[in-house]
């Protein structure tokens, strides 16, 4: 299916159609208007007053957002009535949140769950799925056309890049800025309790069994079994986590 992102680059409709559709996926101009007023007053209010207005005002555009969430300022929220949000979940400063399609659930956020600074969630028609306590470092980039699960307690360190889909095809005659790029291998799943060190890069259609840990600037190319160390680029197993690891 062609991606509403992609149509907008195309140039369908006015202006005012294509706004809609890049940043609210809705024509209802009365939601439109709450969502301009809201972000407009309040996204980019400083200190703890902007924190509790945001905290008062933000579920009204959003699709649920549990008690005790935190938003920073800054914060760039696309197809807002996509992205579910649970308890206690902290988003930082300059965060995007993206669940842009046309078939797609969007962004779930578990309970407890943190976003550092400049972190950017964004699909085509994919999802988006953190579980509960997942850890997110600053300048992360997490992409979907396709399906990006985080297990529980997963700790993600700065500049890592995870992307389910986005693929172009090599074999078509269309250039690739025609293309909707969206092309995938299947899901991306990360399970619960692993480490990726800093500007860890996992590619489509990868898997990483839980209580992993995955290097510092390693690429991941192929599946990584559960209790795994893996380093380099690709990425290939060093050794087993040992069952009384810290991890465990």
């Amino acid at each position: 299916m062609t991606n509403s992102r992609f149509k907008i680059q195309k140039g369908s409709g006015s202006s005012f159609r294509r706004y809609q559709e890049l940043v609210v996926g809705t024509r209802d101009l009365g939601f439109l208007i709450k969502y301009e007023l809201i972000t407009m007053l309040f996204g980019n209010f400083p200190g703890a007053l902007g924190i509790l207005l945001r905290k008062w005002t933000y579920p009204w555009i959003l699709g649920r957002v549990g008690r005790g969430v935190l938003f920073g300022h800054h914060i760039t929220l696309r197809h807002p009535r996509k992205i579910f949000i649970g308890e206690g979940v902290i988003i930082d400063d300059y965060v995007m949140l993206d669940a842009k399609g046309e078939t797609n659930r969007g962004i779930e956020l578990g309970e407890g769950v943190f976003i550092g600074r400049q972190s950017i969630l964004y699909g085509k028609n994919g999802n988006i799925v953190l579980e509960k306590k997942v850890n997110v470092g600053h300048r992360c980039i997490f992409y979907s056309s396709n399906q990006l699960t985080v297990g529980e307690g997963t700790m993600v360190a700065a500049d890592c890049y995870l992307m389910s889909g986005g693929a172009y095809d090599l074999q078509s005659p269309e250039k690739f800025c025609d293309q909707d790029g969206m092309n995938t291998k299947g899901p991306l799943s990360i399970g619960s309790n692993v480490w990726l060190g800093a500007k860890v890069v996992v590619l489509d259609g990868v898997s990483i069994g839980e209580n992993s840990v995955i290097g510092a600037g390693a690429v991941v190319v192929e599946p990584i079994a559960k209790n795994s160390i893996a380093v380099g680029v690709p990425a290939k197993i060093i050794r087993s986590n040992p069952s009384d690891s810290p991890l465990k």
